[in-house]
C-alpha cells in the first residue's frame, strides 16, 4: 500500500510517503515540508499565533493535495509539541480540519517516545539488547529506554531546540551576536533541573546501546566527524562527548547568522543548534554516556510501522 504520513512537528510541516506493506521495509516514494517554526511562533499568552495558524493551514492543505496527487491510499496526519502546548490548540485543530479537511491527531509527548523507541528497535533489531533513546526535537526531548518494542520507560520534556531558543536563548535567526556566557550557564543549568528525576528512572530501567534519532543529533553528529548524508541511509554514523564537546566549545561563540554557513547545518534551524547541543550535552553527561549511535528512523518511521503492525495479514 502506498501510506502518506504528516508530521506537523514544532520545527516543521513534513509529509512522507511510502510503499510498504505489513512485515517489509517502508521504502520512501516522496518526501516533502515546509519550515513553519511553530515553535517560536508561540505569543506571550502561549497560544499559536494568528500567522503561525494561518502558515499550518496553508502548510497542511498543500499536503494533502500532493498525497492524492500521488494516490496514497491512506494520510495519517499528527501534531506534536507546538500543537500540543499551545493555550489555543482546540481552535486551531478546528480551523486545520475545517479549512483542509485533515484530522490532526496531537501525539502525547509520552507517545511521541514510544512511537520513536518502535522505530529505532526496528532498525536495530533485537541484536541491539536493552536500548535507551533519545530525541530532541524542536518542542521536547523524548528519552525511553527497554528490551521490548514498548519501552519500559517513556517520557518527554520540554526541552527542544526550538522552545529553548525561543525561550531562554532569546536568539533569531538573523542574530549577528552568539548569546553570551552566563545565558548559556543559566540553560545548562535549567535543563539540569528538568532531567533530575528523569535520570533516576532511565538508570534504574537501564540500557545497552544508548541511541539518537532526530535532526539536531544527526546535525551535531555531522559537525563531529560523523559520515554526511550523500554517504547514504546505511552508513554508520555516530555522536561521541567528546566530540560533542568539541562542537558545543566553538558553536557558543558563533553568531546563529553564520551558524547555517557550516556543513551540514540547515538554514531554519541554525540559531537552534546551540541550544540543542547544550541539551544534548546535559543529558550524555547526566546518564555518563560516552558514544550515541545515530538512527535515520525516528517519529514518522515509527508512526508507519505501527500503522503496519495493524494491518491483518496478507
Amino acid at each position: 500500500m502506498r501510506l502518506g504520513v504528516l508530521d506537523v512537528g514544532s520545527n516543521t510541516v513534513h509529509l512522507l510517503v511510502v510503499d510498504a506493506h505489513r512485515g517489509a521495509h517502508p521504502w520512501p516514494a516522496h518526501s516533502e515540508k515546509v519550515v513553519l517554526r511553530l515553535a517560536e511562533q508561540i505569543g506571550p499568552d502561549g497560544a499559536l499565533t494568528e500567522a503561525g495558524a494561518d502558515g499550518l493551514v496553508k502548510a497542511v492543505g498543500m499536503a494533502k493535495a500532493a498525497a492524492a496527487g500521488l494516490a496514497a491510499d491512506d494520510l495519517i496526519a499528527f501534531a506534536t509539541s507546538a500543537v500540543r502546548d499551545a493555550t489555543n490548540a482546540g481552535e486551531v485543530l478546528a480551523r486545520v480540519r475545517e479549512e483542509s479537511g485533515v484530522r490532526l491527531e496531537v501525539l502525547a509527548g509520552a507517545d511521541e517516545a514510544r512511537m520513536t523507541f518502535l522505530a529505532v528497535r526496528r532498525w536495530f533489531g533485537w541484536s541491539a539488547g536493552r536500548l535507551l533513546v533519545l530525541d530532541i526535537g524542536g518542542g521536547s526531548l523524548e528519552l525511553a529506554a527497554g528490551i521490548d518494542e514498548n519501552p519500559d520507560v517513556a517520557v518527554s520534556l520540554p526541552l527542544g531546540a526550538g522552545r529553548l531558543t525561543r525561550d531562554r536563548l532569546r536568539v533569531s535567526p538573523d542574530s549577528a551576536t552568539p548569546p553570551s556566557a552566563e545565558a548559556v550557564e543559566e540553560l545548562r543549568a535549567y535543563v539540569d533541573d528538568l532531567l533530575d528525576p528523569v535520570v533516576t528512572q532511565l538508570t534504574e530501567v537501564g540500557w545497552e546501546r544508548p541511541v539518537a534519532t532526530s535532526k539536531t543529533f544527526r546535525t551535531l553528529a555531522r559537525l563531529a566527524g560523523a559520515a554526511p548524508s550523500g554517504a547514504g541511509l546505511w552508513a554508520r554514523r555516530q555522536l561521541t562527548r567528546a566530540g560533542l564537546g568539541q562542537v558545543l566549545g566553538f558553536i557558543r561563540h558563533i553568531p546563529p547568522v553564520k551558524l547555517a554557513q557550516l556543513e551540514g547545518v540547515s538554514v531554519g534551524r541554525a540559531h537552534q543548534l546551540l541550544a540543542g547541543a547544550v541539551v544534548a550535552e546535559a543529558v550524555l553527561r547526566r546518564l555518563d554516556i560516552d558514544t550515541l549511535d545515530i538512527c535515520p528512523w525516528a517519529l514518522r518511521e515509527g508512526v508507519i510501522l505501527s500503522r503496519l503492525d495493524q494491518l491483518a495479514p496478507m
